[in-house]
């Protein structure tokens, strides 16, 4: 790493937490007059993921910070085009691989070049493509677009999930190096577009050089954490370090020391401003939101284990197949591995960071079990069976 310059303040690390709440939407009023569009710019990315059990994630994260928004409208904000030229309708939101695979908003185009780049010079695929196909796909997007992969000619050559056919190696090789876009998801399926149609023609390019591109994305993770270290910034949009050594000192962002973070760390200077106050948000978090994404950050931030179990053996599970921390007054104060019956929330296991936590996570599943249209809420699992019927108790006191 090159020298450091002085730090310009000494944060608390209770003052670093909140700043992380407020950049992410937690603290404060919410910005409703901005909506789901709001939150996607406010965030950077929204990640997606196929998993699906009260909603999924991207329904899921702004339902964390805006409150029980309709889940069509969020798709709508994602992906119905901006009304700006009705002749030629845009999405406001793109699909890429930014920390994973993300929304993205539409007028950060440009600034993945430098990794639209990156693909295209990729000497290996663990995907062969057939001679003639990549032609033929954008052919027929040209001429039939917007298409899924089935419409094109077949996702999948059998049925397992990466046995995919040339056609669908195609198109999402064409999605990588930036020729097509997806548009929306239809039924979990993409629908792919050429992005000379997709992007509007201002962004519609690559133009970028790569330190330019990086300046931004290293910008944009600073504002959307507050305050971060370089490996907290980088993994925001899955950067290499030595990616954000390359361009931190010329970001935007200021250095500045974290008490206890041993590490040092840079913050936007907008959040030191302004000292972080206002109402904390109580609810359910994806596992795969931006809050809690980076499991060393949210243990040094929040004091708190999380960890995704959808993937692990059912026998060795601790928390839940979809276990969602719980935040309440600007804490992590739980576990909730959720499901549904009918038009009852399951809690099926819950885990309490003590008694305190009792009312927070009845508030939360009861605001949560609203939101899908769940008329009651019945506890299965707690881990301290002791507090199973305070949990109860406060349920029942909340509905009464």
């Amino acid at each position: 790493m090159p020298s450091l310059p002085r730090p310009v303040t000494e944060l608390t690390a209770d003052e670093a937490r909140r700043i992380f709440l407020r950049a992410q939407g937690f603290l404060g009023a919410p910005d409703r007059r901005g909506g789901v569009r709001g939150v996607l710019r406010r965030l950077g990315a929204v990640q997606l993921d196929t998993i699906s059990v009260l909603a999924r994630s991207h329904e899921l994260i702004p339902y964390a910070r805006l409150g029980a928004i309709g889940r069509k409208t969020v798709d709508s904000a994602y992906w119905t085009p901006a009304p700006d030229d009705a002749s030629e309708p845009r999405p406001h939101a793109f699909e890429y691989w930014s920390h994973a695979a993300c929304v993205l908003p539409i007028e950060e185009w440009p600034h993945f070049a430098f990794r639209r780049r990156a693909y295209r010079s990729r000497p290996h695929w663990n995907h062969s493509l057939p001679d003639g196909v990549y032609d033929q796909v954008i052919k027929q997007l040209r001429s039939e677009g917007p298409l899924t992969a089935t419409d094109l000619g077949g996702a999948k050559r059998t049925s397992e999930w990466w046995d995919w056919s040339g056609t669908k190696v195609a198109v999402e090789r064409a999605l990588m190096y930036g020729e097509v876009v997806c548009v929306e998801r239809r039924g979990w399926k993409r629908v792919y577009d050429l992005a000379e149609r997709a992007v509007p023609e201002p962004l519609l390019h690559d133009e970028l050089d790569d330190a330019e591109c990086l300046r931004r994305l290293v910008r944009l993770a600073g504002q959307s954490l507050g305050v971060g270290t370089r490996a907290d910034i980088a993994d925001y949009h899955r950067l290499k370090g030595e990616q954000v050594d390359a361009v931190i000192a010329d970001s935007g962002l200021v250095p500045v020391t974290v008490e206890g973070w041993g590490k040092p760390a840079w913050a936007d200077p907008e959040a030191l401003a302004t000292p972080p106050r206002g109402r904390h948000r109580t609810t359910l978090l994806s596992p795969f939101d931006s809050l809690v994404w980076e499991r060393a950050r949210t243990e040094r931030i929040f004091g708190f284990t999380h960890r995704l179990e959808a993937y692990v053996p059912k026998p060795k599970r601790v928390y839940g197949y979809f276990a969602m921390p719980v935040l309440a007054g600007g804490r992590l104060v739980g576990r909730v591995d959720p499901a549904r019956e009918g038009r009852t929330l399951v809690a099926r296991q819950v885990t309490l960071e003590g008694s305190k936590a009792v009312p927070g996570v009845a508030q939360a599943l009861l605001e949560a079990a609203a939101w899908v249209d769940c008329t009651d809420v019945r506890v299965e699992r707690v881990d301290a069976p002791d507090l199973r019927e305070p949990l109860v108790k406060e349920l029942a006191r909340a509905v009464g």
